[in-house]
Parts: structure tokens; sequence; C-alpha cells
């Protein structure tokens, strides 16, 4: 921390890829809570005198730093001291993209856990929608390389703190700013479209809960666009992309057509949780970016993730009830037998159909 203030930048660097990796694979929340005006002050100066790389990494430690603090008091007074700087980069076209992408995130994840006034959720949807629904978000072949990963960031901020609206807001979505969603729909970034998808069936999904009507004089040439993503086989596109892409797609035109979310389950340590709608897939995605390989441990003996995805207090578990969780050898070399039979069968009967219908 002390190295955050060093006139080295190279030096501010390894420092804030320090915290980032400390921050994201530990809970440290009480030694942080004591600690978080210095950091504070040193993240600021990062992110104002910085450039790059150096505000890049600003923006996520501040992120994690927020994360591990919980969404007490302390969290907000800092979301709401760094707030005006986070969208002052984010909608600076001169800062790099690298650092653009990191406060769209920070603003979006801090908003999230922090903010207690829809004042504030309102203004950030605001900032976060003016980026994404730009005219080159759409435009993939004119905008500029850049501008993908931005967008994205962007995109995903806006989806997350969609989850958290009051219903009176969402109304108010649902009948403008949506239609901004479709036009990605055609964007040259594979990553942008998909995403678009997903916000799209997020949408379908919280006008359900608050039992409004969706459709508009373009739903049929919405669901049109659905299928033709869902089913695209197009040559120009990678091999990897199109699978992604078909694969996501046909459950985004799965859910708008039935209402049914094809539910997933995470495991970690001796838990596990179900995704079962697109608001919880959104939020548990957001939070495994930021966290990378330590969401796991997070989720085991973060308060404020257990908080959020109803997992209770973490477990207490002694040296004796962790050795007995643990799976022999020999009994994952049985469990991935199976699997693989399992997948072999069901394969074959795939394989047999498409030779019947050749």
């Amino acid at each position: 921390m002390d190295n955050l203030l060093d006139k080295s930048a190279k030096t501010r660097q390894a420092a804030l890829q320090s915290l980032r990796l400390a921050f994201s694979s530990k809970t440290l929340s009480e030694f942080l809570l004591e600690r978080r005006l210095t950091l504070t002050d040193s993240l600021e100066k990062c992110l104002k005198k910085g450039k790059g790389e150096e505000q890049a990494l600003a923006g996520t430690v501040l992120t994690l730093l927020c994360l591990q603090m919980g969404s007490g008091p302390e969290a907000e007074e800092v979301f709401r001291s760094l707030k005006p700087l986070l969208v002052s980069v984010l909608t600076d076209s001169t800062a790099s993209p690298g650092a653009r992408q990191s406060c769209a995130t920070a603003l979006g994840m801090c908003c999230y856990i922090a903010a207690a006034d829809l004042e504030d959720l309102v203004s950030c949807l605001s900032c976060l929608e003016g980026v994404f629904s730009s005219p080159s978000a759409a435009e993939g072949g004119s905008a500029p390389a850049h501008h993908g990963p931005l967008h994205c960031s962007a995109l995903q901020s806006w989806s997350l703190l969609l989850t958290i609206c009051p219903p009176s807001h969402i109304k108010s979505v649902l009948d403008n700013h949506w239609l901004k969603l479709p036009p990605l729909l055609s964007s040259s970034s594979v990553t942008l479209r998909i995403l678009a998808g997903e916000a799209i069936a997020l949408v379908f999904e919280l006008a359900q809960d608050v039992e409004e009507d969706l459709c508009h004089q373009d739903t049929e040439f919405l669901r049109a666009q659905l299928k033709v993503l869902a089913t695209e086989s197009s040559k120009y596109r990678a091999k990897t992309d199109r699978r992604k892409q078909r694969s996501i797609f046909r459950d985004i035109l799965h859910f708008i057509e039935s209402g049914e979310y094809q539910e997933e389950t995470i495991r970690f340590g001796l838990e596990c949780m179900y995704l079962d709608s697109w608001a919880r897939q959104r939020t548990y995605q957001a939070f495994k970016e930021v966290l990378g390989s330590g969401i796991r441990h997070h989720l085991q003996n973060n308060e404020l993730l257990r908080e959020i995805f109803g997992l209770g207090p973490p477990l207490v578990l002694d040296a004796a009830a962790l050795k007995a969780s643990k799976v022999s050898r020999f009994e994952k070399h049985l469990y991935n037998s199976a699997a693989f039979k399992a997948r072999t069968k069901a394969r074959s009967r795939v394989r047999d159909k498409r030779a019947d219908v050749l």
C-alpha cells in the first residue's frame, strides 16, 4: 500500500497488481476497513495522475476494495468519493481504452454493491447506456477496434445494475431504453452480440416480473434476428465464435418463446448454488470476471457474496470434515469413466441421426 505513492510508475503498477491478487484471492474485510481512507486517497491519485495501465489497475483494485468491504456505509463513502472520477475517465475519449473499460466495470460493480440512493443508480445507468448505445457500438465495421471491449464492459455493467432497479424504473427501461439493444445484435464483435442477446433476455425476464407486456411492432423482427444468430453458419466468422454464439442464442430464443431458463449449477467446496434466471446469471458472471479464480474462495467466505446469492453464513468446517469431503483418486477415476461412457453413448445417438438424414 505504501508503494502506491511512489514516484516511479512501474513501482505503483507493481503495487496495484499485488493488491489485485491479494484482494481477489483472500478475504481481508476487517484489515481494509481500518485502512480504507488511506487506500482510497492512493487510488484517487492513481486514477487522476496515472496513465493507461495504472488507471486500469486502480479501477480494478477499487472494485475489489468495495467487494471486500461489503454494502455498509464505509463502502458507500468510498463509492461516493470516487464516482465522479470514474465517470470522468469513462467518458473521456482521450483516455486509454483499457482505463475506460476498467472504469466502466468499476462504476457498475461499486454502484451495485454500495449505492444507497436511487439517484446514484439512475445516473450510473444513464452514463453506461451513453457508452454502449453510441452510434459506433452497432456499426461494427466503422467502429475503432478498441471500442469492442469498452462497449462490452459498459453493457455488462448496465445489465448488472438493471437487476437491482425498482419496478418503477424497470417500467421506464421497458418503455424506452431497451430498444437500443437490438441494433447491437448486428455488431461485428461476437462478444458484444452475445452480451446484447443476454441483456434482451434479461429485459424480457424483468418484464415478466413486473407483469408488463413487452410486445411492440418490432418484436417479430427481433425474434427473426435471434433465430438467425441461433443458426448462423457464415464461413467468414471463426468456427469457435459461431459455435458459442449458436449455443447461447438457442437458450435466449428458447427463453423468449417459452419463458424457461436453462438452469446451471455452480459447485464450490462442499456447497453448490443454482443459476436459475438471467438476473442471477448476470450477477454471477460479473463477480466471476472481477475475481477470476478467486470466485470460489469468495463464495465460500465472503459475507457480501453469500448474502447476494442467498447462501447463508460461511460454513465452519474442522479438519476431519474437510478430509472426509475429499474424493479419493479411485473414486474420481470411476466417476470420469462413467461420465465418458455416458457422453460416448449420447454422441453416438446424435451421429446415428445425422447418418439417417444424409
